[in-house]
């Protein structure tokens, strides 16, 4: 049930996310059609408090999801393609998008990446629901073990513990917890590999 929870909470955070960017889109052109720029203010607080959560947890969440199970990081091409745009968005939507967001930005950036990150979104949907391509040629013949329960259930916890966390220090969502597990889970779970042999067996050490 809380592996289900989890792919429940990644797909409405990437579905969110992918409609904020469309109604970002909308407010921009609003707002650069007209005289009144007051509509920046809206696009902001939409970038701001509801579309950067959206984004951080449906990344989140999809990096969790593919560590916990035996999807893996990258023995399937479907899933480091997701993982690549993934990184790519959350770029283009920090240092690029993010910054013209004002009557003094660039029309192009924000009308272009606002479409771009919605049109990403959806090519990330239809990759999750096909599966194309093959396994990569690095991925191992062993399936990585599925996470227990309790893993699933403490990655549903975190996206919340950020939005408290960055609502009660900042006045908006923080991904600070998120980004240290997402970051050190890899390491984590490479370790764990190493120590255990073909078949879930662990590796006992050589004699002296």
């Amino acid at each position: 049930m809380n592996r289900k929870l989890l792919v429940w909470a990644h797909v409405v955070s990437s579905t969110g996310w992918m409609f904020m960017a469309l109604a970002l889109f909308v407010v921009v052109n609003h707002a650069l059609a007209g005289p009144d720029r007051s509509a920046f203010e809206v696009a902001l607080l939409l970038d701001v408090q509801v579309l950067q959560f959206m984004a951080t947890t449906s990344a989140f969440t999809g990096f969790m999801l593919s560590g916990l199970t035996a999807w893996g990081y990258s023995r399937h091409w479907w899933v480091l393609a997701k993982a690549v745009i993934t990184v790519s968005q959350l770029y283009v939507g920090i240092f690029v998008l993010s910054p013209n967001l004002h009557p003094d930005g660039s029309p192009t950036l924000m009308r272009v990446g606002a479409l771009l990150m919605a049109s990403a979104l959806a090519c990330q949907v239809w990759f999750s629901v096909a599966k194309p391509f093959k396994r990569t040629p690095w991925a191992p013949p062993a399936k990585p073990k599925t996470a227990p329960p309790w893993a699933f259930a403490l990655c549903l916890a975190v996206p919340a513990a950020d939005y408290a966390l960055g609502q009660s220090l900042l006045g908006v969502p923080l991904p600070a917890v998120s980004l240290v597990v997402a970051v050190s889970y890899p390491v984590v779970r490479a370790v764990r590999g190493r120590d255990r042999a073909p078949g879930g067996r662990t590796r006992l050490p050589s004699a002296p």
